[in-house]
């Protein structure tokens, strides 16, 4: 079964696809692409959209990661993404579009925050990376790439700021889905992956740390992604950061 998965390294939904076939048991080949200049080349390769994750198995091209966990459950039913029992499958869908839809996109404007502030912290997120030029060089010249990213994204103050305001609840919410079984039960479904590679990004922000380590959320991503690559230093106005959580 051929499979090449594009990514951008560091991108949490990307990661979560990766996990997926590696959980699945299916080896692809991995192509890292650089962000805004993705675009042009996934289009060049057919994909209908201009996002990562993208996928080309059997033949087919996929996008999002969401897609991604249908389509491989399709291909290679075992071990499956998706619980059998209807209402399972119901509340493991939507703690997968939750993840997809509300916990992903915040913790994406907070990176691209600090990415205008300081671009070397990229640096971390690309080791290992094949971008084609050296990862120093594309972290050196990247500064237009960075300000265009952070302009899609809109990774502004105001945006910033919303999103730390945000942050305790959907915390909240990923501990919910580990309290009731939804997710973080003895085998992953699409909603661990799709949830524990967005904390896992998270938790390489130090500023984040405190809010997430004491939580169920931690442990969960600790298990399905216990390297996510990637650091950035405490970069962050202290008085925009909400306060941790007590027990």
């Amino acid at each position: 079964m051929a499979a090449r998965l594009f990514v951008i390294p560091g991108s949490h939904p990307a990661t979560a696809a990766a996990l997926m076939l590696d959980f699945k048991g299916i080896p692809f080949d991995r192509t890292d692409l650089i962000p805004v200049v993705s675009k042009a080349v996934l289009r060049a390769a057919g994909f209908p959209r201009a996002t990562v994750p993208a996928l080309k198995i059997e033949g087919a091209r996929i996008q999002g990661s969401r897609e991604i966990s249908r389509a491989l459950d399709r291909i290679k039913p075992k071990p499956p993404l998706f619980p059998a029992d209807p209402d399972r499958r119901a509340a493991v869908e939507e703690a997968e579009r939750f993840g997809d839809e509300e916990l992903q996109h915040p913790i994406r404007q907070l990176l691209w925050w600090c990415f205008k502030r300081d671009k070397d912290n990229m640096r971390a997120y690309s080791e290992g990376a094949h971008l084609g030029i050296p990862v120093g060089l594309a972290v050196k010249t990247g500064g237009p790439l960075v300000a265009l990213s952070a302009r899609f994204n809109e990774a502004t103050d105001a945006n910033a700021r919303a999103a730390l305001a945000a942050f305790p609840d959907l915390l909240d919410r990923v501990d919910a889905y580990i309290a009731d079984g939804t997710i973080g039960g003895a085998e992953p479904n699409a909603a661990d992956f799709q949830i524990a590679t967005s904390i896992g990004l998270a938790l390489t922000l130090d500023d984040l740390k405190p809010l997430i380590e004491p939580r169920p959320a931690a442990d969960l991503a600790h298990r399905i992604v216990p390297n996510y690559p990637g650091h950035t230093p405490p970069i962050l106005p202290p008085g925009w950061l909400p306060e941790p959580a007590t027990s």
